[in-house]
């Protein structure tokens, strides 16, 4: 695909991404590779690592393959959730790579080469022609084609890609979902996502007002904790309930873990209720964790 000329509307400011709209934030992780065993996933543990450093956790993820169709529906999802998500690869400018066109249809918009992304994108071409020790030929085929990794849908913002300066893209949807696009290069995605995290998102971090309690039991079946849980989301409905159990822990062996997770203060009211409502089962307990 040839770049689309510069849209004389254009603006150079990005518009706003309304960053108070998102209800949670989501993952989209695009490609064949990782659904074919051909790569593993790194993305998704890297995600919740940024995000727990901040304060925040990831509400969903999605995995798709580089089908067009499927990575439309997924996006326009996305964009009519009112959430923030994070869009993991695609975004080249090979014959495989959709993701670009697919934002575009999912948003019922055009393509345009983003002038920004262009300038950078030439920015770099120099850089790579300066560091070779040869001539920068803007109208060499190659370039040109370059210059499509800066086509993105009309009215988005760039995300800037510290390790070679190829952008990625932000755009809103009428949902009120912002997506963001990143490579799926992990050396590139992750600077790039921090960056959003910290340049759009900074009034929703929570850092020191979020907290996990738990216990270890030993000698229980969740259907029997079933009831206790759900009185203590029902008296406590600030805070969440959790049970992980587990069969074969290296440390543990078979149980239970019972927590408690919200602000820390609904967490002191509601824990001692927890292990009041634990005692009738005269269960064997392990050590209290807190996260």
């Amino acid at each position: 695909m040839n770049p689309a000329p510069n849209d004389p509307l254009q603006p150079h400011q990005p518009p706003p991404l309304r960053p108070e709209t998102g209800t949670a934030f989501g993952l989209i992780i695009i490609g064949d590779e990782i659904l074919s065993g051909k790569r593993a996933d790194k993305h998704l543990p890297k995600v919740i690592e940024l995000m727990e450093a901040r304060g925040l956790s990831l509400g969903w993820a999605d995995y798709v393959g580089d089908s067009p169709a499927r990575i439309t529906a997924t996006l326009a999802r996305a964009f009519a959730s009112g959430d923030a998500v994070f869009s993991c690869g695609g975004i080249g400018a090979t014959p495989d790579d959709h993701t670009r066109q697919c934002a575009a249809r999912a948003l019922g918009v055009d393509l345009v080469l983003h002038r920004e992304a262009e300038a950078l994108i030439r920015e770099r071409m120099q850089d790579v022609a300066r560091e070779q020790g040869t001539p920068y030929e803007p109208d060499r085929p190659d370039n040109i084609h370059r210059l499509n990794m800066g086509v993105f849908p009309v009215g988005a913002s760039i995300i800037p890609n510290p390790y070679n300066k190829i952008a990625g893209f932000s755009c809103a949807g009428p949902g009120g979902g912002s997506v963001h696009f990143v490579p799926g290069f992990p050396v590139m995605a992750w600077p790039m996502i921090e960056w959003v995290l910290d340049t759009v998102y900074p009034h929703r971090f929570r850092m020191g007002a979020w907290v996990e309690k738990s216990v270890i039991l030993f000698g229980s079946m969740e259907a029997a904790l079933t009831p206790l849980m759900e009185t203590i989301e029902r008296e406590h409905p600030e805070v969440k309930v959790f049970s992980l159990p587990s069969v074969d822990h290296p440390q543990y062996g078979r149980h239970i873990e019972l927590g408690i997770k919200g602000a820390p203060e609904r967490v002191a009211q509601a824990w001692p209720a927890l292990l009041l409502g634990l005692k009738p089962f005269d269960l064997k307990m392990g050590p209290e964790l807190v996260r």
